[in-house]
């Protein structure tokens, strides 16, 4: 990597019973990134959060913090801080006092303990309420603090476990951005465990994305959102619709492909499969346009019936029954249907795609389970 490494997994697995919560991973988060990592629950995502702060111990694998190996070494030695979705603050204590606790316990006195948390308190905005009780703050306000208490003990790196789970969604949507730019100002390593891709998608550099113990994919939110590398991302991330089918051409970088539905053009992006080849490919929800019937004749087109409708704001959700149990999520945006008749359940609806909006999943053999070790689960 170009970047100095703050945190290296290398082949970490850990192990419950027969259960194996966390399977081999590999990942390397340079100095001060954001990394999200995100998946489903029971995905192994805390686990792996465990292994690094220390409250775990894994089975097999090493993990390097700023070139350290530290499996062995005790967590009040990591250098870490962490952040939980609960907030974690001692009810009986003010703000100030849950802020200094860190460094009560390194032992550290009071004039020096004291002008540390002042700083971490002025940074996030709440030097004014250094004596009020917990009880007394709101739920933004509490996940302050607790960051306050992350930072001031000065880490190499910050655990974020859920961090803004517990708030409402439109004080969430403010501390999305509040953190990344806390983030950004402190230059302070971040790795951001949550279910929530959007979160992912705004604050993170990079995107891990965990399946079943393993790393399905670890790539730029652009390159999670627009090119999945596996099935799995696809259905995670975003709303995708996912299309499986049979080679019929492949020419000039267009490939065109057979599904039950009709044949489709996809761009190749310098692949060129074999005719008869079983392909899958996926088109975003965001990507679809309706087209009036009687229209000229485009590639891509499939026509279906709603089924499924909902007002989003600027958006329409809907979902198209095509029949042969497949059905096509749709996101349509206000300024598109002007002087178009509103959808309705049970119409007909057509839609179309381009080429370039349709992305070619690769082949199952070089999905994130089976790449080779150098290429897999490492930046």
């Amino acid at each position: 990597m170009a970047m100095e490494s703050d945190v290296r997994l290398v082949g970490v697995t850990k192990r419950f019973g027969k259960v194996t919560a966390v399977d081999g991973l590999g990942l390397e988060v340079s100095r001060g990134e954001f990394v999200s990592v995100i998946g489903p629950s029971g995905c192994g995502k805390t686990t792996m959060m465990r292994l690094i702060a220390g409250l775990d111990q894994p089975d097999a694998g090493q993990i390097w913090i700023r070139g350290e190996r530290m499996e062995r070494v005790p967590p009040y030695e990591r250098n870490i801080g962490l952040v939980f979705q609960s907030f974690a603050l001692f009810p009986h204590l003010d703000v100030m006092a849950n802020v200094e606790f860190g460094l009560r316990m390194r032992g550290e006195s009071s004039q020096p303990r004291q002008e540390k948390a002042v700083r971490a308190l002025r940074a996030i905005g709440m030097e004014n309420l250094a004596r009020r009780r917990i009880e007394q703050l709101s739920g933004g306000q509490k996940q302050r603090v607790a960051l306050a208490r992350a930072l001031v003990v000065e880490p190499a790196l910050i655990l974020l476990d859920e961090p803004l789970g517990s708030l409402d969604a439109r004080l969430r949507i403010e501390m999305q951005s509040e953190l990344k730019s806390l983030q950004r100002q402190m230059g302070i390593t971040f790795i951001h465990v949550s279910h929530n891709q959007g979160e992912a998608l705004v604050m993170a550099d990079r995107i891990a994305v965990m399946n079943a113990g393993r790393f399905e994919q670890v790539a730029t939110p652009t390159e999670i959102y627009k090119e999945p590398r596996t099935r799995f991302v696809a259905e995670f991330v975003g709303r995708n619709n996912i299309f499986e089918g049979e080679v019929a051409e492949s020419r000039n970088g267009i490939v065109r492909v057979q599904t039950r539905h009709g044949v489709f053009a996809i761009e190749g992006r310098g692949r060129a499969p074999a005719e008869r080849q079983k392909i899958t490919f996926v088109v975003r929800a965001d990507s679809m346009r309706t087209v009036d019937a009687g229209g000229p004749p485009t590639e891509n087109v499939v026509s279906g019936v709603i089924k499924g409708l909902e007002y989003a704001g600027s958006v329409m959700l809907m979902v198209l029954d095509l029949g042969s149990d497949q059905e096509l999520k749709v996101e349509q945006h206000e300024s598109l249907s002007l002087g178009r008749a509103a959808p309705r359940h049970g119409a007909t609806l057509t839609v179309t795609w381009t080429a370039a909006d349709a992305h070619l999943l690769p082949t199952p053999s070089l999905t994130a389970h089976h790449m080779p070790e150098e290429e897999r689960d490492v930046r």
